[in-house]
This record gives C-alpha cells, sequence and structure tokens, in this order.
C-alpha cells in the first residue's frame, strides 16, 4: 500500500517566503519548504495496482501551462478544534479544471468519488488544540499575503509517509502541462 496525493509544489522562492509567515502559534508543526504544495487530489492508501492505473490516467490529462497566486490565510476548523492554517489560493479557473481532470483520473482507475468540496490551499501548518486567539491573530497578520504568479507547467503524483516529525513526501512521477 502507498498513500498518494496529486498536487502542484510551491517554487522555492516562494515556499521560501512562506516560511516567513511560519510563526506565532504556540505547537504548531509548521511545515518545511520542501512539503509545500496546492493538493489537486488526495486519493488515499492504494495498492501497488491500482497505483499503477492511477499513474496511466494522470498521465493523459495533459493541458497548458498556466498562472496561479497565492493569496490570503485562514484555518481549517473551530476554537479548540482548529487543525490547520494556510495559505489561501486566489479563483482560478485552470486549477479547478486540473483538479477535476484529477478526479476524473482517480474514477477511471477504479477510486471512489471525492465529496468534499475542493478549497485550494497551501498547508503552512498543522495544529492540535491551539490558543483560538493565536490562530486569529496569525489570520489576521498574514491575510493580505499575495504572492506573485507561479507558473504552473506541471503537476506530480507524491507520496506520502507519516513520520514522528509528521509527513514526508516524495515526487513519485511528475506529468507537463
Amino acid at each position: 500500500m502507498v498513500r498518494l496525493f496529486s498536487a502542484v509544489a510551491i517554487p522555492a522562492e516562494i515556499a521560501h517566503a512562506l516560511t516567513k509567515r511560519q510563526q506565532g502559534i504556540d505547537g504548531a508543526r509548521w511545515r518545511p519548504v520542501e512539503s509545500l504544495h496546492v493538493t489537486l487530489r488526495f486519493f488515499g492508501d492504494l495498492q501497488e495496482n491500482v497505483a499503477r492505473d492511477l499513474d496511466t490516467e494522470l498521465a493523459q490529462i495533459g493541458g497548458a501551462p498556466f498562472d496561479l497566486v497565492l493569496e490570503g490565510a485562514g484555518a481549517f476548523g473551530e476554537g479548540r478544534d482548529i487543525h490547520a492554517v494556510w495559505a489561501g489560493v486566489a479563483e482560478n479557473d485552470e486549477l479547478r479544471r486540473l483538479a477535476k481532470a484529477c478526479e476524473g483520473a482517480a474514477r477511471r482507475a477504479g477510486l471512489k468519488p471525492e465529496h468534499r468540496h475542493y478549497r485550494p490551499h497551501v498547508t503552512l501548518a498543522y495544529l492540535r488544540n491551539p490558543d483560538p486567539g493565536a490562530v486569529a491573530q496569525w489570520i489576521q497578520a498574514n491575510n493580505l499575503l499575495k504572492s506573485p504568479p507561479i507558473c504552473v507547467e506541471s503537476f506530480g503524483l507524491f507520496s506520502s509517509r507519516q513520520t514522528k516529525e509528521g509527513s514526508v513526501y516524495r515526487l513519485e512521477a511528475e506529468y507537463p502541462l
């Protein structure tokens, strides 16, 4: 079994700029530069044969390069149940089409449909029982975040492995647009 997801990696210069915002919430597990990405579709734990089928389907997506912009900040959860803080992604039809194409690839590979609403973002930290006031202050301090345009020329299939320090991601395949 391998845990997989498709994503757009954040370029190093943008990722390094984001790390400057990774402070101000006690106990936050801030994500390292190499882990910053915009998830297109989480596939979960897959058997090797299903992973191969998925790879074949993802390789068929194609498309044209496009730009995306990171914009704003927020959190998932409420009160003590807030579990992540993130940088947002400005509305982007091309990114939504790519995410939808990844969903189609998943279905053709035999995976069940994803029913959660797609909300593109870059997770900056995972939280456990945070001070809601500190999270609100962090969001307020980072809400005007806006990156320069990021040219997306490819997307990837990543594996995820759990460690004591958190998830470690590895690029398994890259697909040009």
